[in-house]
């Protein structure tokens, strides 16, 4: 298929990229690059930073200059997941198939690698501004969608709502879901586009798309927790139910939530009719995102 190839070209160039990123110096601190590096070159699809390069790529192909913003994003995601797995969260032994950080050096550790690598993030993309002269406003607008999807009315602020919320409906569980998973999903395609140059108009369609596949992205989580296999997920499956967690399975069925990805999906495509062709690839990335499993 065209895109397995594209994502696994795009892939491998994150991959090389997020490997020169965190040098392991050997200095009293080398535990902690030892940790960040654990996690951050573990896997993982490299969802949000091939989103952010897709949404570029509409607009400008040299992708050299997006790179950087794209592995920060990554880094961004990486310190959340290994604060995520914290027993003060979601207490997870596992991450991407093998011990999560804090099981495999200690919690302090595991709070100060993630804390390293959201620091990390910021710095390697402000680096970029001047290795590539880039446009300062653009850059300053990205950096600004990026910190504020991973802030408190974003990422931050959708796991607080998580830990405390008492959903009462699916709205609300919704909301949770834009915040928790949706804002940074959204924030790398918008950032994209943005570094590319995308016109207000353009930015308005990519974002509606963005919403649209987090959410379809998510509920397909949900789905893959109950029908998924550890092996595929990189991580114990059923761990939702036996945490009492709610999630979109607890208001409707498997069958009526396979279509809401489905309808979810569709409407993100959709607002990518405005690109035409050059948006191929963000269209068959959100079919192949949302239709991992069945």
């Amino acid at each position: 298929m065209l895109i397995e190839q594209w994502l696994f070209n795009k892939t491998k160039k994150v991959e090389s990229y997020l490997n020169e990123i965190v040098e392991v110096k050997n200095n009293p601190q080398k535990m902690l690059y030892e940790s960040m590096n654990y996690s951050l070159l573990s896997g993982g699809k490299r969802l949000r930073p091939i989103l952010m390069i897709g949404a570029y790529e509409i607009f400008d192909n040299n992708i050299e200059k997006v790179m950087p913003f794209a592995c920060a994003m990554e880094m961004i995601h990486t310190y959340s997941l290994i604060h995520d797995d914290l027993p003060a969260m979601d207490d997870d032994d596992y991450r991407r198939g093998r011990l999560s950080n804090h099981k495999m050096f200690n919690e302090a550790t595991a709070i100060l690698a993630g804390d390293a690598l959201l620091n990390k993030a910021f710095e390697v993309a402000l680096e970029t501004i001047e290795k590539y002269d880039l446009d300062v406003k653009r850059a300053a607008k990205a950096l600004s969608v990026i910190g504020k999807s991973s802030g408190t009315e974003g990422m931050i602020g959708g796991q607080i709502v998580d830990i405390n919320g008492k959903f009462n409906n699916i709205d609300e569980l919704k909301y949770m879901y834009s915040l928790k998973t949706g804002a940074i999903i959204k924030s790398s395609v918008v950032a994209g586009a943005i570094l590319g140059g995308a016109k207000e108009e353009e930015i308005f369609f990519l974002e509606k798309y963005a919403e649209l596949l987090g959410l379809a992205f998510q509920i397909e989580d949900d789905i893959l927790d109950i029908i998924g296999t550890q092996e595929k997920l990189g991580k114990p499956i059923g761990s939702d139910v036996a945490n009492e967690k709610i999630t979109y399975l607890s208001f409707i069925d498997i069958e009526e939530a396979k279509k809401h990805v489905q309808q979810y999906t569709d409407e993100a495509i959709d607002n990518l009719n405005i690109f035409a062709g050059k948006g191929i690839y963000l269209s068959e990335l959100a079919k192949y995102l949302t239709n991992r499993d069945h």
